[in-house]
């Protein structure tokens, strides 16, 4: 990869990895589901722009469900609900995990054994989280962050059939269809009230942190992404988001304060490393693209 790209690569990393901290902030003043609603109402703005690309409605709307409605939904909730901010950023990288063995069910890929191998450790790390969890979060905030990889790795194997599609024009439409269905959820769950009072009274802060998760880390982050996969093979860029962890979980030990127990950060490192072996070993080519990394 030229300089300039991995300095990209390292860039996007670093913007998603301190998504999380701002999505910890965003939460202290809205909702999960407004949260999210404001997320993808930013990000879908370039839809005034750009048209439609040539795929079918079924086809946008699940993967918009998958890989964005359902993944930062559950990751705005579980963060909400108390699950550390650097954790959740180790949790959601185990999509790899299950991207690999949904592709294996649904496509007969099979896993090499390197991939095997890191799956082995990257479940063996979740169940040494799993021991440390109801200390300081609920078991079901952590069930509901579970949700959040699962729906991610079935987004990631939907979105294969989305090739050829510009990639900044999809990823807009995918958040416009996301925003939608998001805005009458936040008024049945929350209350029409509440919603535009926290609308009418959102702060600087609050505003700075939307625009940031909305315009920079979704829409921009996206964009840049999916043009170093355009020019590069998935194997050179997707090591890249084993840096999205790490860079949350400093962040959040930085300005949150956040602290790792030994069960915890052992299971933490042992994730990322299961992700590692996952993403530098050799693929087959036909699943070269299936460990999309994770956004925040």
């Amino acid at each position: 990869m030229k300089p300039a790209d991995v300095g990209l690569a390292v860039l996007v990393a670093v913007i998603w990895g301190l998504a999380f901290v701002a999505s910890r902030i965003a939460l202290d003043e809205f909702s999960p589901a407004l949260m999210t609603t404001l997320r993808f109402a930013i990000a879908a703005l370039p839809c005034l722009f750009v048209r439609k690309p040539d795929i079918s409605w079924p086809l946008l709307i699940a993967i918009s469900l998958t890989l964005f409605l359902g993944q930062f939904l559950a990751q705005a909730y579980g963060i909400a609900h108390g699950v550390p901010v650097g954790l959740s950023s180790v949790i959601v990288q185990s999509q790899a995990l299950f991207t690999i063995a949904f592709a294996a069910v649904a496509f007969g890929e099979l896993p090499t054994r390197l991939q095997a191998a890191g799956v082995g450790v990257a479940t063996v790390g979740l169940l040494m989280i799993c021991g440390t969890v109801g200390y300081d979060f609920s078991v079901g905030a952590f069930a509901v962050l579970m949700i959040c990889p699962v729906s991610f790795a079935i987004g990631n194997l939907l979105l294969r059939r989305a090739k050829g599609a510009p990639m900044f024009d999809l990823f807009a439409w995918l958040c416009l269809a996301a925003a939608v269905p998001l805005f009458p959820l936040t008024l049945i769950v929350d209350g029409p009230q509440p919603t535009w009072q926290a609308l009418a009274h959102m702060s600087l802060t609050g505003l700075i942190c939307m625009l940031a998760l909305g315009g920079i880390s979704t829409s921009i982050a996206y964009w840049l992404w999916g043009r170093l996969l355009r020019d590069y093979t998935a194997a050179q860029v997707v090591p890249f988001a084993l840096l999205v962890p790490f860079v949350g979980s400093a962040a959040s030990s930085v300005v949150f304060g956040e602290k790792f127990g030994p069960l915890r950060l052992a299971g933490m490192v042992t994730v990322v490393g299961g992700i590692a072996v996952m993403l530098l070993s050799k693929r087959p080519q036909a699943s070269s693209e299936q460990a999309l990394p994770k956004i925040a």
